[in-house]
């Protein structure tokens, strides 16, 4: 049995007013409720009373809850709607964040929003999609703006090299640090060493522009430079992101622009020359192999399974089970497209949808018996305090309506929590069963990435017997009021 999850319970409410109003007792009840369907263990309640959303981020409740999601004490939150996590869009992206890149689950009960579920992960799966989408989007139309400001000549971002200079939008020679950068050239010919012309330069007193000594790397990258014989090149380079190193472009990008130049191109082709000839091939290191299924198959006695170098197999280190990777995916590709086709879409919708309404009309008439009741204890508080009422008649009509009343305070936040649980159940199996088909019909046609994602969405894990594969799917019944997944056997050949 996996092991229960653990969370913790967010409530905010932003001044004394709502304290009293939006009672957090009752969203703790709905939210204690909620975790209990799920068979999850609440470790923390996080109270912010009276707090605004505007920025709740540095809040010292904030802090210790992260501070219990980094640690891993808590893999989850649960919160009554997004509002109530935070107010300001850049801190729900933050929290997001957060939550995504330590892998805990953001709940929300009233968006129906359950990360821990199918729908959840795809949702925040597509989120991230066009948020990236976005970003390449931007980045395309920048990108397409530089080969032609560079053909123009315009400056297209940072320093000009060592040697030379920008003066608004003209590139011209650096008076001071050109004839270093030409003696550079002189030395390395003579020398035929980039460390040795390195120390020679630090040791006549010469630096970079930021004042430290040279380097085997900094003449390197300065005396190939081909702005020095007079063509400056642009559009070489492109960032793949922040803290990444800068990659350089096919020479079919590049483009040269006639400059001024510090040295000739007899010079500048002998030092390449005598560099070409000094660098060593070195065998390019291809990329790790990607298998669609690694890290879901077990063997039957629960082992990980593993595909080890050179070999295209599942294998256990333990029992030794075995089964070749191409004949896994096969299998589940096979197995995946007839069980989902073989699903009664339209019944599956309507047997969810009809639990779901009778939560949602029991819940409505819970609360107008509620609200009667609770007029009715008004009613004879005032005829008590007005005289009308013994204390005797008081305590005896009162009595049995404010234990009726309790009884529903604790009734309606556990049917707010079960139809949560089945509105997010009903999404998830909705949203997971017409993406996962529409992506399946063009399965021949995406990458090993793109087809992860499916994976990684739907299954729970893949268990390799001797004569059966048992595929795990994240798919529940819309029966089951404690749904787990589903699992189908299929007959090995």
């Amino acid at each position: 049995m996996s092991e229960s999850k653990k969370v913790g319970i967010w409530i905010r409410v932003s001044t004394d007013m709502q304290v009293k109003e939006e009672s957090p007792v009752h969203h703790e009840a709905r939210a204690r409720y909620y975790t209990q369907a799920k068979g999850w263990q609440v470790m923390e309640v996080y109270k912010l009373d009276a707090v605004s959303g505007k920025s709740v981020i540095g809040h010292p409740e904030a802090k210790r809850m992260l501070a219990d999601i980094r640690s891993g004490h808590i893999t989850g939150l649960v919160f009554s709607k997004l509002a109530r996590l935070a107010r300001s869009t850049k801190e729900l992206l933050e929290f997001a964040e957060i939550f995504r890149h330590e892998n805990a689950d953001l709940i929300s009960l009233s968006e129906n929003i359950d990360t821990s579920s199918p729908a959840g992960r795809l949702f925040f799966t597509i989120i991230s999609a066009m948020a990236e989408w976005e970003r390449e989007e931007i980045a395309s139309r920048v990108a397409a703006s530089v080969p032609i400001r560079a053909k123009m000549g315009k400056p297209l971002g940072g320093a000009a090299p060592f040697g030379y200079k920008w003066v608004g939008k003209d590139f011209m020679v650096n008076e001071n640090e050109a004839p270093v950068r030409k003696l550079m050239y002189e030395l390395f010919l003579k020398l035929q060493r980039k460390k040795t012309t390195a120390i020679t330069l630090n040791n006549l007193g010469y630096r970079t522009r930021n004042g430290s000594h040279f380097t085997a790397t900094s003449i390197d990258r300065l005396l190939r430079d081909s702005t020095a014989k007079g063509q400056r090149r642009a559009n070489y380079t492109r960032s793949p992101g922040k803290n990444k190193n800068w990659q350089i472009k096919p020479e079919s990008e590049w483009i040269y622009i006639p400059c001024e130049a510090i040295i000739t191109d007899e010079l500048w082709n002998q030092v390449n020359a005598i560099m070409d000839a000094q660098s060593k091939q070195r065998t390019p290191i291809g990329p790790k192999a990607t298998y669609l299924l690694s890290g879901f198959v077990t063997c039957a006695k629960s082992h990980k399974m593993y595909v080890y170098q050179g070999a295209k197999v599942y294998a256990c280190p333990k029992c030794k089970t075995r089964i070749a990777v191409d004949d896994l995916d096969e299998i589940y590709q096979v197995y995946l497209k007839d069980y989902l086709g073989g699903i009664n879409h339209k019944e599956y919708l309507e047997q969810s949808d009809n639990q779901l309404q009778d939560c949602k009309a029991l819940l409505e008439s819970t609360t107008k018996e509620h609200n009667k009741l609770a007029k009715k204890m008004s009613d004879l508080l005032n005829l008590r305090l007005e005289g009308e009422l013994s204390k005797e008649s008081f305590a005896q009509e009162y009595k049995p309506l404010e234990e009726r009343v309790a009884q529903l305070d604790k009734q309606l936040p556990q049917l707010e929590a079960e139809i949560d649980v089945r509105t997010i159940q009903l999404l998830s199996g909705d949203v997971v069963v017409n993406e996962a088909k529409t992506l399946l019909d063009e399965w021949h046609i995406m990458t090993i990435d793109q087809k992860r994602v499916i994976v990684e969405t739907i299954t729970t894990g893949i268990e390799i017997g001797k004569e059966d594969i048992t595929i795990t799917l994240a798919y529940a019944p819309p029966l089951s009021r404690n749904p787990e997944n589903s699992s189908h056997r299929v007959r090995g050949s």
